[in-house]
């Protein structure tokens, strides 16, 4: 789900954040476990993290002229949110923040 998050393909990123709805509630099995498997894999995060800014970016910025407003930021956030709540920390960002263009 975490590599498939970081594809270009909305239909794809809007699937994601329908299915894992337990991705948004605090302390819930899917969100201890995206936690978990991107603290253990912060390189792979962090690559995903770009080539969610890259696809926005290259085709989708025009659409989406604030990065916050592309479905694939949301999905990061939520996952930087897992993350951060699995290891105890706030979790470095490598995306724009959501309200910048």
């Amino acid at each position: 789900m975490v590599q498939l998050a970081g594809e270009y393909v909305l239909e794809i990123l809007d699937t994601i954040g329908l299915g894992v709805p337990g991705l948004a509630a605090p302390g819930s099995a899917d969100r201890r476990l995206y936690g978990e498997f991107i603290e253990r894999n912060p390189d792979f995060f962090a690559r995903t993290e770009r080539r969610v800014v890259s696809y926005w970016s290259c085709y989708y910025r025009r659409k989406y002229e604030v990065f916050g407003t592309y479905p694939g930021s949301a999905l990061m956030d939520a996952f930087r949110v897992a993350v951060s709540e699995h290891a105890g920390v706030q979790w470095q960002r490598h995306t724009p923040p959501p309200s910048a263009t």
